[in-house]
């Protein structure tokens, strides 16, 4: 084979195509949720959701569930305080965790700096949460 370059490379196909990079800047959606949290979403299809999301200090989501979709959070910077079926469990970077369905929970940053993580929701959480009232 020697040393010649590859003339027969595949073009990179767009954004949404299989094999395409994508980025907090080239995502599918942006989207603001919680107290001033935001999430980028890179896959979103009914079998499967990839979210990067961003927790600023004191922030919490609400204690929920799902009846279908498994989750699992892998944590990239910061420390997440999870609540899952009343018990406690801190992550660092580094460190996931899976939530089953039907495991009440909540994600907290109770930190003085940001919290970011992936979440795989496999099937998608779309029409998929339930809230617990406090």
């Amino acid at each position: 084979m020697g040393d010649k370059e590859n003339t027969n490379a595949i073009p990179t196909p767009p954004l949404g195509g299989r094999g395409a990079p994508f980025s907090k800047g080239e995502c599918l959606k942006h989207y603001n949720w919680g107290d001033d949290c935001h999430g980028w979403t890179f896959i979103d299809t009914e079998a499967l959701s990839v979210k990067q999301e961003l927790m600023p200090p004191d922030t919490a989501e609400q204690l929920h569930y799902h009846e279908k979709a498994t989750q699992l959070f892998f944590i990239l910077k910061g420390r997440a305080t999870f609540s899952i079926d009343g018990e406690t469990t801190v992550l660092k970077p580094e460190q996931g965790i899976e939530i089953l369905p039907g495991q009440k929970h909540f994600i907290s940053n109770n930190d003085r700096s940001d919290l970011e993580f992936i979440l795989y929701s496999y099937p998608s959480t779309n029409n998929d949460r339930i809230n617990v009232a406090p």
